[in-house]
């Protein structure tokens, strides 16, 4: 089993539609790589924790491979725009690749080259070592799954 954390905006629907992807064997939103021991939503929703609404990825490599994760990761952001994504606006909704195993950073920096080409505009996607990551609290944890209806900025039948 191997993990990989990404953020792409509010974590409901990140975590949702990553979750619908053969392979990946199981899903947690939380939040990551800020300076906040064990932050609340509400800390890091105020913007001064440095964390961002992630969703941590544990999957079976021999059945998908980090560069299709990332590709579909890829296709559901918009990975030029800082501090945003669809109508969430704040430094939590940046959008960001961390990895647990540094053998990864050769994938994720293709998958970003390759992806580049697409767009004018610079990719501002971070991609850093994961420092840490807080799961977030249980009522945010398979969102969608308990609340078909509830909000998402992610398209989650574009597969």
């Amino acid at each position: 089993m191997k993990t990989i954390v990404i953020a792409g905006g509010c974590f409901w629907g990140v975590e949702a539609y990553m979750s619908r992807i053969d392979g990946i064997l199981g899903t947690k939103v939380g939040y990551a790589n800020g300076t906040k021991k064990n932050p609340t939503y509400n800390e890091v929703c105020l913007g001064d924790t440095g964390h961002t609404e992630a969703c941590l990825i544990n999957y079976d490599e021999s059945a998908v491979s980090l560069e299709k994760i990332l590709n579909k990761f890829w296709g559901i952001i918009d990975p030029t725009v800082s501090d945003r994504q669809g109508p969430d606006i704040g430094n939590q909704y940046r959008t960001g690749i961390y990895y647990t195993d540094k053998k990864d950073l050769d994938t994720i920096l293709k998958t970003k080259d390759e992806v580049q080409i697409r767009y004018h505009k610079p990719i501002v996607t971070e991609i850093e070592p994961l420092s840490c990551f807080y799961d977030a609290e249980d009522y945010h944890q398979k969102y969608l799954q308990k609340n078909p209806g509830g909000y998402c900025h992610i398209d989650l039948n574009n597969h």
